[in-house]
């Protein structure tokens, strides 16, 4: 919920469906990364496209969520307040509309909704295993707690 406020400045109630979603989505993926299905097909996209297996399920889970980030740039491009950012998709927008006479700008919707995908799933993902590590090395040497 911190990254969420940063990117998309607003934080999700923790029984939001939406964000369940999310979360469910971004674990799952996790998980289903270490199955040899998913290596190959780092390896072999062109081929594994055609193949059944765990690597599927992880395509169709990132493009939920990477529709999750986009529709949440598409719904700031709407309410934009340019003299009032709200957050980092805000702020990327103003930019975008200073770089607007610029062809060679790499500011764009596109490049704004991958980066938002970027930074959440960066954020979400080190600070998860972070806090579940604290707590195995807590649990595992409870001394150093007190």
């Amino acid at each position: 919920n911190i990254i969420c406020s940063i990117v998309f400045g607003d934080r999700f109630d923790y029984e939001d469906k939406k964000f369940l979603d999310l979360i469910d989505w971004i674990e799952e993926n996790n998980r289903l990364q270490i199955s040899i299905q998913t290596q190959l097909y780092n390896f072999f996209p062109t081929v594994m496209d055609y193949v059944p297996g765990p690597h599927q399920k992880l395509i169709q889970n990132f493009e939920k969520v990477e529709k999750f980030t986009t529709d949440i740039v598409m719904e700031h491009q709407k309410t934009l307040d340019p003299t009032c950012p709200r957050d980092f998709i805000d702020s990327f927008l103003n930019k975008m509309e200073q770089e607007k006479g610029n062809h060679d700008s790499k500011f764009t919707v596109e490049t704004l909704s991958r980066t938002t995908l970027d930074l959440f799933l960066a954020g979400t993902g080190t600070t998860s295993i972070t806090l579940r590590f604290a707590v195995l090395i807590l649990h595992k040497y409870p001394e150093i707690v007190g």
